[in-house]
């Protein structure tokens, strides 16, 4: 347990060495908290290794150990990637001697796997940052490690997997509102092997809210997206989140808003209450696409949509089919009619007092296009279902390192991984931190933060 002291020396030989080059070679603050930093990292690899190394000998020297396991190598050697660096480190490799079973035991107690190269909080920060970088820029703001290569990242992502979208905690239990606002959208992603594939995203929220001049946000959203999962899964999924997070009796509608795939209105024979709204965005396009070529026809169609007035609408469509010359154009025009007059009823509950549009287009390049589709780069159906949900449960407040370390203990907890009963650990370590009184910061008269803690550690 001479760490304590070990790290004492290296904080005060570093503070300084770099006080030093502050006033010398006149250096400004931010020169001290990049080597401040640099330093505190150094420590904390140290103190990591060294428990590391003190887990190992407790486990080596217990009674109950013995009496199990025999030591098959000792001093063997492990470099493990970590937030704060690469740690290298010995332990002790073991066979059982009842079953012939291999193991590093304090490996296993401290949640290390026998090839895992890096621990969680590196793995949890390598994906949160993948989520909006590329792999290679990710792996660039890393070089405290040994490990530089874009597989690395994507690794770490595929160990995560599919994150659901249930996974981030939800913020309400059986609220109560009237009125839901459900959008959908898609965006198309460029796969490896050249064939494109639709992202989903779903969102539910309660409306829109003020934060500033110009600037609304909306009302507790949540999001969900699904690239491998069918449509019905996904609105599944919706059904369940509006399930426990609201209480349904008190809803008295819902307005699903879109551009009118069939996928979208999928939704509506999974949401209670729910009635569909064609998106003004993709109107806009339709209505631009059919009236391109004849200019005067683009604000009379609109006056036709605005006053609802059908009839009207059906004959301008006429009327603008025997105005244009070209087949492909009047093709185009007649798919146009389709989608609008098909539509109608969903088109006029835009005017309804309390709709209040529908921001898809925006949400889908600001949760999934910004990483999936705005770079030239083709997507694994599996890389890209991954960022997918990553990026959501991100949007939805999901902790990355809570999701990795609950993930872990789900696994462990399956495998009934107890190879050595921790209090081993607990009795051998109350005889290590007895040195801790040989310590000079533990022993001065003045008491302080630091002291406090330490005498703590001790028991004392």
């Amino acid at each position: 347990m001479n760490i304590i002291q070990q790290v004492l020396e290296v904080i005060t030989k570093e503070y300084f060495n770099n006080l030093n080059s502050l006033v010398v070679n006149q250096e400004n603050i931010s020169d001290l908290i990049l080597k401040t930093d640099k330093m505190m990292k150094n420590v904390g690899a140290m103190l990591i290794k060294d428990s590391l190394e003190e887990i190992d000998k407790c486990v080596r020297k217990s009674k109950e150990r013995k009496s199990n396991w025999y030591v098959e190598r000792r001093a063997e050697v492990k470099t493990l990637s970590t937030i704060l660096g690469d740690v290298t480190y010995e332990r002790t490799y073991y066979r059982n001697k009842h079953t012939g079973e291999y193991a590093y035991l304090s490996d296993e107690k401290m949640g290390i796997k026998v090839h895992e190269r890096m621990d969680d909080s590196l793995r949890a920060e390598l994906v949160e940052k993948a989520g909006n970088l590329s792999y290679a820029k990710t792996i660039n703001d890393f070089n405290n490690i040994g490990i530089h290569s874009r597989t690395t990242v994507m690794k770490a992502i595929r160990e995560v997997e599919a994150i659901g979208n249930d996974a981030a905690p939800v913020k309400y239990n059986n609220r109560k509102v009237g009125t839901l606002y459900v959008e959908a959208d898609e965006d198309h992603i460029a796969m490896q092997h050249g064939n494109g594939k639709m992202a989903y995203i779903v969102y539910v929220h309660e409306g829109i809210e003020k934060v500033s001049k110009g600037r609304n946000r909306l009302i507790n959203v949540r999001y969900f997206t699904g690239v491998k999962m069918k449509s019905e899964d996904l609105w599944i999924d919706v059904a369940n989140y509006i399930e426990k997070a609201y209480d349904t009796d008190a809803i008295k509608k819902v307005y699903l808003s879109g551009d009118g795939a069939a996928w979208i209105k999928e939704g509506l024979n999974w949401i209670p209450k729910s009635m569909f709204v064609l998106d003004r965005f993709h109107l806009a396009k339709y209505v631009k696409r059919a009236t391109a070529h004849i200019p005067d026809m683009h604000d009379r169609m609109w006056s036709c949509i605005d006053k609802n007035k059908k009839e009207d609408a059906k004959k301008l469509f006429e009327e603008i089919g025997k105005s244009t010359e070209k087949e492909s154009k009047r093709k185009s025009v007649a798919e146009v009619r389709t989608y609008v007059i098909g539509n109608w009823e969903a088109i006029q509950r835009q005017y309804l007092e309390d709709y209040i549009g529908c921001s898809a287009e925006g949400h889908v390049s600001h949760v999934l296009s910004d990483r999936l589709s705005s770079r030239p780069m083709g997507w694994s159906i599996e890389g890209a279902d991954q960022m997918a949900s990553l990026r959501v449960f991100k949007f939805n407040g999901g902790k990355i390192y809570e999701y990795i370390t609950n993930k872990r203990k789900a696994e462990e907890k399956r495998a009934r991984i107890d190879k050595l009963d921790s209090r081993i650990i607990k009795r051998s370590m109350k005889n290590a931190y007895e040195t801790l009184d040989n310590i000079t910061i533990i022993n001065f008269g003045k008491r302080s933060a630091a002291t406090n803690f330490l005498k703590s550690v001790r028991g004392l």
